[in-house]
């Protein structure tokens, strides 16, 4: 940096090039070199000098603004006092990319009321992708009210911008409208249209849009394969994938490839998951970060955790996200040390945590009745880190204290953290009084949460178990009304094992399966054989007045227990059977899957 600068400074004193040109041939060496020390000398050169052209001050400016240095572009934006349009383009977009994006909108009045200068197609784009990054409805539509008044109404880039704002603002119907006044639609306007589509789960509309499309791009089957995974049509995401590799699209990038990763871990499909591995692998991005992170968190949902680290450890450029899907994959499985150990790593690498770093980390604490180390982590995050607690982080912290039997504590927690308490929590802590006994706080607890008028419908589940434990028969009948009066409706809870190319799906009480017999037969042998060795069903959560004998049949039907009998009649030796879940487990753990693994062990 050092001679670069000396090398600027003999240049302006020795100069065999006209000074202009000159000087704009080293604030393109200093944007080029991402050095702004290296531009302020230009810039002092050209206050000693007095050679304030306009072209030259623009120079500095965009100099100033693509080295990330905002305050220098400011302070230089503020002494200039003639600022024309090219000026205001360029202070207006470094605001509209940085961290800080309404400070674009806020110079808007300036330029118009005081420099007298108005908005031209480029700029009206830029404002159009601030207010996109503000996810702001109202200053969106204001600036397209005044764009259609002006004399660019007709340019189709700023509508492009137009439709992506709309569209990542949910407001998909005004997108198409702007859409369809495009004269000449180019890819990109395209591709945010069937993104806004498939963002808002208007799946028909999108899938029936793209099939218009002249020229279908990698990004637009991208756009559309993330959108149906954002929407949680993770099947449909497959399906759209598995067409694009019909059509021969070539794939020059890793995402399209971390969005159907991202499918297959939502549904817990792991042999689809190795699959696409494969084809990562041959196209050569198996060390890339994005498509990384995706397999990492894939295998872990999917109990291959063994796979996981491997994944983990061979990504060339870990960041932040790398650590952390680790460590909560780590935790998922109930490996603390390894999540902590993780941690340590990660730290003394040099990359700093974020708030769900330590929600993995207090979450595995959970896992592992490790309540002084849960109670550290839950400290230093801001002590040390300077993390902003969520209500998150208060939830991990109350189902470390409610597991480890810390009930009263945990209410404490649950009436004093600086939030209001959701339905998450009150329930988090009501499922762990009715897991250590607790009857009294259990009942008191159900009927505050009752009080909320809860939504979730796993919640009033969780309220009838409770009162079906105390025998409270007439508080059950109660609740099965009130889900019928405002149609409450849970979702019917299956389960699916994977046997070679084959898969079945079981529903809790019914077999509807080739085996039906040998399954419940199978069943009934592993009852009798583990009550010889001690177990005892609890059958306290079956939400019906019946006899004992009928509750123990109830469990003894349930989806999972239908699934592993399956995979113990055709096993292999050596083969593992995997039984996946729809209904999730893992409650207070972010980026959780639709489809849970729970039960996943070798067959001897």
């Amino acid at each position: 940096m050092k001679a670069l600068t000396e090398a600027t400074n003999a240049d302006l004193d020795h100069r065999t090039l006209p000074l202009p040109e000159l000087l704009h041939s080293h604030l393109r060496l200093s944007t080029r070199n991402r050095a702004p020390s290296h531009g302020k000398h230009v810039h002092a050169f050209v206050i000693k000098s007095g050679l304030r052209c306009a072209s030259i001050l623009n120079a500095i400016l965009d100099m100033y603004c693509k080295c990330g240095s905002l305050l220098d572009a400011h302070q230089l934006f503020e002494a200039t006092p003639h600022r024309d349009p090219v000026f205001w383009s360029t202070i207006l977009a470094a605001h509209a990319q940085s961290e800080n994006p309404r400070c674009a909108l806020s110079l808007l009045p300036t330029m118009i009321f005081v420099d007298r200068v108005e908005p031209d197609d480029y700029i009206y784009s830029t404002l159009a992708k601030a207010c996109t990054r503000l996810a702001d409805l109202r200053l969106g539509r204001q600036v397209h009210a005044r764009f259609v008044s002006s004399p660019f109404a007709a340019d189709d880039v700023v509508k492009s911008s137009l439709v992506d704002m709309y569209s990542k603002s949910g407001a998909v119907d005004e997108a198409r409208r702007v859409f369809d006044s495009i004269i000449t639609r180019n890819p990109i306007c395209w591709t945010a249209m069937v993104s806004g589509y498939a963002s808002n789960n208007r799946y028909s509309d999108a899938v029936g849009l793209f099939r218009m499309m002249p020229d279908k791009q990698l990004l637009t089957w991208t756009a559309l394969i993330s959108g149906f995974v954002r929407g949680n049509d993770n099947v449909s995401a497959v399906r759209m994938f598995l067409e694009m590799r019909r059509e021969s699209v070539e794939i020059d990038d890793s995402f399209v490839l971390s969005s159907v990763v991202s499918a297959a871990s939502n549904m817990a499909a792991l042999e689809l998951g190795r699959q696409i591995h494969g084809l990562v692998i041959v196209l050569g991005y198996e060390t890339g970060t994005f498509v990384g992170n995706a397999l990492v968190d894939m295998y872990a949902k999917c109990s291959n955790i063994t796979a996981a680290r491997a994944v983990f450890e061979s990504i060339l450029a870990q960041d932040i996200f790398s650590w952390t899907t680790m460590i909560v994959g780590e935790a998922q499985h109930g490996h603390a040390a390894e999540a902590f150990a993780l941690f340590e790593k990660m730290i003394s690498s040099g990359v700093m945590p974020n708030e769900v770093t330590f929600v993995g980390l207090i979450y595995a604490c959970s896992h592992g009745g490790l309540v002084e180390k849960g109670r550290h982590f839950f400290n230093s995050m801001v002590k040390v880190y300077g993390i902003k607690r969520s209500l998150q982080h208060y939830t991990c912290l109350l189902d470390l204290l409610s597991r480890s039997g810390l009930l009263g504590e945990a209410e404490d927690v649950i009436r004093t953290m600086p939030f209001e308490p959701d339905e998450a929590a009150w329930a988090a802590l009501l499922s762990a009084c009715k897991r250590h006994g607790d009857m009294v706080m259990s009942i008191r607890v159900a009927d505050h949460l009752l009080s909320l008028k809860p939504k979730d419908p796993s919640t009033y589940i969780l309220l009838s178990n409770t009162y079906a434990a105390a025998g409270r028969w007439e508080h059950v009948a109660g609740m099965r009304k009130m889900m019928t009066t405002i149609d409450v409706r849970k979702e019917p809870g299956y389960s699916w094992v994977e046997l070679g190319k084959e898969s079945y799906i079981f529903t809790a009480g019914e077999v509807l399966h080739p085996l039906r017999d040998e399954i419940l037969q199978l069943l009934q042998e592993l009852v009798v054989e583990m009550k010889k060795r001690g177990y005892y069903p609890d059958t306290s959560s079956v939400l019906h007045d019946l006899e004992e004998h009928e509750k123990e049949q109830q469990l003894y039907l349930h989806s999972e227990r239908l699934a592993v009998a399956l995979g113990l009649l055709k096993r292999v030796q050596g083969m593992v059977i995997r039984v996946v879940k729809n209904l999730r487990v893992f409650n207070r753990v972010p980026s959780e899957a639709s489809w849970t693994c729970i039960s996943c062990f070798p067959v001897v």
